[in-house]
């Protein structure tokens, strides 16, 4: 299903968006050496339910994981990457962490991931491949506007990759959202331009470019839902939500304090 919004429901995934990504931005401040993976999860919960937001996360059941996630944010640490199920886990110094929140408010769901690493001592190579991702998803919204395709999103995504020196995984990658939380179209983190899915006015998309450092293979872990590398290498993840518009896209999941 591909969702074209309407003005009304723009203006809620505004506020959607800009919950998520304050929410977030409160998370990253909090998360130091020393933070355990189930309290970000908790302060998630409580965040969630003091703006009156619904999980897009705690009751999601996709064909690809193992019964309800049953969390509120996905912690992916070092080398795991997408689907991170919070867990016993106490954050150290130079840990790569990615967290993955979505909400919905207002019958509209926003979705946003951001990586960073933990306390003083920051690897070089870390610090290079979250920026890579960075700039992978600035690359995929500046082309993102009424007319473009699909393909001229995840060809501007993966090139930057590609010219980075990384393997691209095409198995999960960006997607549809409004109303759900995934929806077509999907937005593969590289592709040919010109070709796919027209952009729409009213259309909501959240790209994802995300990377393993030395591989493209994945593997699940034991809990059924966290992605890792298949080689144990370290990985980033940068995600968010934008909205066309008659005149090109707008970023749904900026920080209040960073609104235009």
């Amino acid at each position: 299903m591909i969702e074209i919004l309407n003005p009304t429901e723009l203006s809620r995934a505004k506020e959607t968006g800009a919950l998520v990504a304050d929410i977030l931005q409160s998370l990253k401040s909090r998360s130091t050496v020393g933070t355990n993976l189930l309290d970000i999860d908790r302060w998630a919960q409580t965040m969630i339910v003091e703006a009156g937001a619904q999980s897009c996360y705690v009751d999601y059941e996709p064909s690809f994981g193992r019964g309800p996630f049953g969390h509120y944010i996905c912690t992916a640490v070092n080398d795991a990457v997408l689907h991170g199920l919070p867990y016993d886990y106490t954050l150290a110094d130079g840990d790569l962490l990615t967290l993955d929140f979505a909400v919905s408010q207002g019958g509209v769901a926003a979705d946003a991931a951001i990586s960073f690493v933990v306390g003083e001592s920051k690897p070089p190579e870390s610090v290079a491949m979250i920026s890579a991702t960075e700039r992978a998803l600035s690359a995929g919204i500046a082309v993102a506007g009424p007319g473009a395709r699909i393909g001229d999103i995840s060809h501007a995504i993966g090139s930057v990759l590609s010219e980075a020196g990384y393997q691209i995984n095409t198995e999960f990658g960006g997607h549809g959202i409004g109303s759900t939380m995934h929806q077509d179209p999907h937005v593969s983190n590289t592709g040919r331009p010109g070709r796919g899915y027209k952009l729409r006015p009213g259309l909501l998309l959240a790209l994802e470019p995300w990377v393993m450092a030395d591989t493209a293979e994945l593997v699940t872990d034991a809990d059924g839902w966290t992605l890792r590398s298949a080689t144990g290498c370290r990985t980033a993840h940068s995600e968010h939500t934008i909205a066309i518009t008659k005149d090109g896209a707008d970023i749904l999941t900026l920080p209040t304090q960073a609104q235009p």
